[in-house]
């Protein structure tokens, strides 16, 4: 069976237009108003804002019936991209006073979107929709990883992370994942004598880099395969950059993870 990811996210953008938060409000109170039925309001709106409501329909009703059926449109129509900047305002950092000239459909919206969190759904399920097509070319980039002794519960919790990481995009947190995984293996595959003159030297505070320096040192005491220190360095490297000099690309997250996978396969060889 083939999955049209089109389809699908042509199939969402249309239910979340016609299911746009605060759209039906606006149309049934454009509608009453429209057709002489303005009282009905009474009963579902607070006094005040019904009187609110009822001294602007008073001033100019054509302009109030077009003014809420407007406001209708511009929810429909202003829903997928208002859906991805409310994820926006939780993502990244919000300067004090940004919010303070929101369209008066926004603020609706918002309003009335307060328990449903359909603003939110949206955004994510296109979000994630939208991440399918790349994530799938990604994964064909990678065969498994086959090793022949287990390492540790965390480690396959890294490796999983990092691998899901480059999946969706995240090359950054991906090499940073990837220097974890192989931090907590070789700390897993280290011969206890080593093991309590590392915890020793770096007072449990061992980075990769402090281990990989160990490693290369007492090789014939660990057995690990001698081409690891290498691999495992450029892992760390490609980490360290993560962290300290900015954003990664994605062919730097794919060789990145490539590289920690040879290496636990080297590590774990026996």
């Amino acid at each position: 069976m083939t999955i049209d990811i089109q389809r699908l996210e042509d199939q969402l953008l249309e239910m979340s237009s016609e299911g746009a938060p605060g759209r039906e409000f606006c149309e049934a109170i454009s509608e009453l108003a429209g057709t002489g039925r303005f009282e009905q309001l009474r009963a579902v709106l607070p006094v005040v804002v019904y009187e609110e409501l009822w001294a602007r329909y008073q001033l100019d009703r054509i302009a109030f019936v077009e003014g809420w059926r407007n406001l209708a449109q511009e929810m429909r129509h202003g829903f997928i991209q208002h859906a991805r900047q409310r994820l926006t305002s939780l993502t990244r950092l919000q300067q004090s006073g940004e919010g303070e000239f929101t369209p008066a459909w926004q603020s609706i919206q918002r309003a009335l979107d307060g328990q449903q969190n359909d603003l939110l759904r949206a955004a994510i399920a296109i979000e994630l929709l939208e991440l399918v097509e790349p994530a799938v070319v990604r994964a064909t980039h990678l065969r498994e990883c086959v090793v022949a002794s287990a390492s540790s519960e965390d480690a396959d919790r890294y490796l999983d992370e990092a691998t899901r990481c480059y999946f969706f995009g995240l090359f950054t947190g991906c090499a940073v994942m990837c220097r974890s995984v192989l931090e907590e293996a070789v700390k897993q595959k280290l011969p206890a004598a080593l093991t309590q003159l590392v915890k020793s030297r770096y007072r449990n505070t061992a980075t990769l880099g402090n281990l990989l320096h160990e490693v290369n040192n007492n090789l014939q005491l660990t057995g690990i395969d001698g081409d690891f220190p290498r691999i495992a360095n450029q892992v760390n490297d490609a980490g360290k950059k993560a962290v300290h000099q900015g954003l990664l690309s994605e062919d730097e997250a794919r060789l990145c993870l490539q590289d920690a996978r040879q290496a636990l396969q080297l590590l774990l060889c026996h």
